[in-house]
């Protein structure tokens, strides 16, 4: 199986060029049936298990949906793996969580194993460990108890296709990408007879622009509710900090609290005491008042204010002084990455700054996307009798940047995606935004996670933000796997943090 960098993450790879039984019955547990692409088959199986600490009856369905294209794009088979509750009398309509990951474009099968379905894949703690140590285990953090969920796939990824003889880079844009996902909402909305149900909508790296222009194109829809609640995790929407152009000091202060974060776990960095939460939080008003100035000022700053950011990058990121004024005080996260482990002839990993090895050509927390896929044909094959190898895409054949419309003519386009959301608002008020990231993810950060925030025109009443320790999949730690079901309970449901705002 070949991944991309990191399959789950592929939207910025391009970008950068057990244990018990859940209770579901097998469809067939004698063999595994070997699917042909396009799936048109429909599977449904009934399930139960404990999430959130309550006892849950579900229906896991495999279905297929026939979405016409538009503007003159071909039509797409869209494959859903999809977890009904079984209702309860004279309750509220059920909220519904459309979930998916990045790209672009690549399946669900991250988040699906990793964070929301009754089944999750768990990450051994010995980051060294090989991917056979990566085991199937119930989910007990899946949000199942507050809201169905639905794992959407894009064509040319896991098993929807577009149409036989149609161009599948017809939908190589953002605006076409989130047409077909809103085009499948409606579409499961009214096969299943939910289309009062409020709409949340869960993406996670490239995925995040696609919720945004998707909540957009939601608010100017007449046949389908503006969304309730949009959850960018390891947000993309304002991707211009990811590149770290020499000229875009923006990129260094918000990246400053994740070369922290790294530098901490790999012993490199003393907090004094503090907490890595503490000590992020403090670079980053470092960050954003004296080394932002200081960035601003390049070669007109003095020699002695000089060193004495130096001096203190030093001590918040573990690499000497005299590196970072040989580099103007700018040195990018793939530099620190190379760096900080020089001298042992390591490197840190991409999409988790955790991870270690001795190859700079591969990242080290791939092994991540490697456990999640060999779990996730398990999962497919004990539930649904589906043999999932060579039929199963994790990612579509993008080549490069230059292969995806942006949405901008040129380089000096603003790469400006929240304004998908801010139609969404307009909508509805009472939309709910959640943003979330890993402390050690280098591509998507902590620190641009809160600048977008900040410079979002979106109600601060209306708007979270939730870090965990882990990189770009946080949730591969136990400990942040609970903690982001349960922002996801919180978010769908009002309560938590989000209780009592006025």
């Amino acid at each position: 199986m070949k991944f991309a960098a990191s399959t789950a993450v592929c939207a910025i790879a391009l970008l950068a060029l057990g244990g018990c039984s859940t209770g579901i019955a097998p469809a067939n547990k004698s063999r595994a049936v070997s699917v042909a692409a396009p799936f048109t088959q429909e599977m449904r199986v009934t399930g139960e298990g404990v999430f959130g600490g309550e006892q849950v009856s579900y229906e896991a369905a495999l279905e297929t949906y026939d979405i016409s294209g538009k503007e003159g794009r071909p039509g797409v088979e869209l494959v859903s793996v999809s977890y009904v509750a079984e209702p309860k009398a004279d309750a509220p309509p059920r909220p519904v969580l459309f979930v998916f990951n990045g790209g672009p474009i690549s399946a669900s099968l991250y988040l699906h194993m990793g964070a929301v379905g009754p089944k999750r894949v768990h990450v051994p703690e010995d980051l060294s460990a090989s991917v056979d140590a990566y085991t199937l285990v119930d989910n007990p953090y899946s949000p199942l108890d507050v809201a169905d969920i639905v794992l959407f796939d894009p064509a040319s990824t896991g098993f929807s296709r577009v149409v036989e003889g149609g161009d599948p880079e017809a939908y190589y844009s953002v605006e076409a990408d989130a047409q077909q996902f809103t085009d499948f909402v409606a579409a499961w909305l009214s096969r299943h007879n939910r289309q009062e149900a409020p709409v949340y909508i869960l993406g996670e790296s490239y995925g995040t622009m696609r919720a945004a222009e998707a909540a957009g194109q939601f608010a100017e829809a007449e046949d389908v509710n503006a969304p309730a609640g949009v959850f960018l995790m390891g947000q993309a929407v304002n991707i211009i900090e990811y590149a770290q152009r020499r000229q875009n000091i923006i990129s260094y202060v918000v990246s400053l609290p994740t070369l922290v974060a790294m530098g901490v776990e790999q012993g490199k960095v003393d907090t004094h005491g503090k907490s890595v939460e503490e000590y992020m939080a403090e670079a980053s008003e470092f960050a954003e008042t004296e080394y932002l100035l200081a960035l601003f000022q390049g070669n007109r700053l003095s020699d002695d204010a000089l060193q004495s950011v130096a001096s203190k990058l030093e001590s918040y990121t573990g690499l000497p002084a005299e590196y970072f004024v040989e580099k103007g005080l700018k040195v990018k996260k793939d530099e620190y990455r190379l760096a900080l482990l020089a001298d042992e002839g390591k490197v840190l990993g991409v999409a988790d700054g955790r991870y270690i090895s001795d190859d700079a050509k591969q990242d080290a927390s791939g092994v991540i996307s490697y456990g999640y896929y060999n779990g996730f044909r398990q999962y497919m094959t004990e539930t649904f009798g589906l043999d999932i190898e060579g039929t199963y895409k994790p990612s579509a054949e993008v080549a490069g940047l230059s292969a995806w419309d942006w949405g901008g003519s040129s380089p000096f386009s603003a790469y400006d995606y929240s304004v998908g959301i801010d139609k969404a608002f307009e909508a509805n008020p009472d939309l709910r935004v959640l943003i979330g990231n890993g402390y050690h993810d280098t591509m998507t950060t902590v620190g641009a996670a809160e600048y977008l925030a900040a410079q979002a025109n979106w109600p601060g009443s209306q708007v979270r933000l939730s870090f965990y320790p882990g990189g770009h999949m946080a949730y591969s730690l136990d400990t942040s796997a609970e903690r982001f079901g349960q922002d996801i309970r919180d978010w769908v449901t009002g309560q938590g943090n989000w209780a009592n705002v006025e």
